[in-house]
């Protein structure tokens, strides 16, 4: 089970999702920092293509389901796990620098 993130504890947070996402899959880690791009059109989906947008999907899927409602509404829109990450640091760094 992911660790959950209600808006408090944003650092402890993001290390053990890190490890956490790292440790089921490293692939799956390089879709969150990388956020690999794909042809536009399907029928031009390779098989590498295919693997990308399966890890993508099961990086979301795990992030998803880490986080409390009022933070998952704020990043439901994103269309991949590194542009949902990239919202989660952004947010999270902001808070932590107000305190």
């Amino acid at each position: 089970m992911p660790p959950f993130f209600d808006g408090n504890n944003f650092n402890e947070w993001k290390i053990k999702m890190t490890s956490f996402i790292q440790c089921i899959d490293y692939d799956l880690w390089d879709v969150v920092v990388s956020d690999p791009k794909l042809p536009k059109s399907k029928v031009r989906y390779d098989e590498n293509d295919r693997e990308l947008l399966r890890l993508n999907a099961k990086v979301k899927h795990i992030i998803y389901y880490s986080l409390s409602y009022n933070i998952f509404e704020s990043i439901s829109l994103c269309s991949s796990a590194n542009k949902i990450w990239n919202k989660l640091m952004s947010h999270g760094d902001r808070r932590i620098k107000k305190q």
